[in-house]
Parts: structure tokens; C-alpha cells; sequence
């Protein structure tokens, strides 16, 4: 099976405000994403401040500004880059296991979400949307990812390209949106739980995802 990555993708409203293209500017870039990844895990998104993120990437807040429109707009570029991250990591595990069914899909993509849970900064809080609410605090935190789509639903239509032909049946775009609200749902269980992610309720991640899924006809 070859992993396929292209989508469609609309920029949420609170969109990044210029990509950066100079290597000096890149450097910034991944420099403020990564304080703000830490910070997360200290003060957790609440408590998250522009102004403390500048500070510990040590560039000035209008460095800052230029990239971003603000706070949702720099956790919105911090989900992706979680999101591009995981899609790219979970490729090198398909590529390696290949040939991979959907029952094995499922295992290398939340054997990887999980990894990440437990190994990447900042995404306890973030990973591809907020773990937990931040009131009054965004505008639209459910559509850090995409315009149109809700998290949930855009990281479902990036792993659909992902898995190519193994989702090509019409119904599985449905299917797959489902099982996301599951796994997000039981995944969160498990780590409220337990930091590291109870192992019971991963194995029964996997076992409820692998049967759903297993009842969508082939394409």
C-alpha cells in the first residue's frame, strides 16, 4: 500500500500571517513554535502569553507579530506542524510494515499518537486542536487546523490521503471522521488516566477502531 499525503487545505481564519523563507527567518519561525510547545507544558494554554513566547525564543514580540495574528494563530501553526509531524512519522511505520491492512493501520497510527503523547513537547495540551478547552480565551479553537473543517474532521481527511488506496471506498471519509471522534475521545480517557497512557484503554482503542472499521467494504 502507498501512502498518499496530498489534500486540499484551507487555512483557518486566525491563519499564519507570512511563511517564513529566509533561513534566518525559518530559524525564528521554529524557534517560537518550540517555546510555545514548552511553555505549554508549564503553564499549560490558559496561562500561554505572545508576550512569554517571545521572550523564550529570545526574538522581539514583533518578530513575533509578523509570522502570527496572535495566540490562535500561533497554536493553529503549532497543530499543524504536530499534525505534518505525525502524518510523516506514521508514513516511515507504513513503509517499514508494508503491506499494511487496515487492522494494521490502525495499530502504527495510534502506537504513534501515542509515542508523541508521550515524547513531544507541548502535546499533552495540543496535539492537533486543544486537549481541553481554553474559555473565552480563542475565538474558534475547534478550527485551529482548517477553515471550513473542525479538527477532528480535518486530521480525518489528512489521514484518508494518507492510507490511499485502503480508504478509497466513498463511505469510509464517514467512517473515518467516526473514528477519530472515538480515538480522540478514549485517547484522552487514557492519558487523563494515566500521564504515560493507560494501556488498557490504548488496547481498547485499537480493538474498537480495528472492528469499526473492519465492517466498511473494501473499494
Amino acid at each position: 500500500m502507498k501512502a498518499q499525503t496530498g489534500t486540499d487545505h484551507r487555512p483557518p481564519s486566525g491563519a499564519v500571517r507570512r511563511r517564513p523563507v529566509q533561513q534566518r527567518s525559518q530559524e525564528r519561525y521554529e524557534r517560537l513554535l518550540d517555546a510555545c510547545a514548552g511553555l505549554l507544558d508549564e503553564v499549560g494554554p490558559t496561562a500561554l502569553t505572545t508576550k512569554e513566547v517571545a521572550h523564550r525564543a529570545q526574538v522581539p514580540i514583533g518578530t513575533l507579530y509578523q509570522f502570527f495574528s496572535g495566540k490562535e494563530s500561533l497554536l493553529g501553526a503549532l497543530a499543524e506542524r504536530n499534525l505534518e509531524s505525525f502524518l510523516a512519522r506514521l508514513a516511515v511505520r507504513i513503509e517499514a510494515a508494508e503491506p499494511v491492512g487496515i487492522p494494521g493501520f490502525v495499530d502504527l497510527a495510534v502506537d504513534e499518537f501515542v509515542a508523541m503523547k508521550r515524547s513531544v513537547a507541548g502535546f499533552g495540551h495540543l496535539d492537533f486542536g486543544l486537549v481541553g478547552s481554553v474559555p473565552g480565551d480563542l475565538r474558534d479553537d475547534q478550527h485551529l487546523l482548517d477553515r471550513d473543517l473542525d479538527n477532528n474532521a480535518a486530521v480525518a481527511e489528512r489521514i484518508g490521503a494518507l492510507g490511499g488506496e485502503l480508504f478509497a471506498y466513498p463511505g469510509f471519509a464517514l467512517a473515518l471522521r467516526v473514528a477519530l471522534e472515538c480515538a480522540d475521545a478514549v485517547l484522552k480517557l487514557a492519558f487523563r488516566l494515566d500521564p504515560q497512557g493507560d494501556p488498557a484503554l490504548i488496547a481498547e482503542c485499537k480493538r474498537l477502531l480495528r472492528g469499526y472499521l473492519a465492517e466498511r467494504p473494501a473499494a
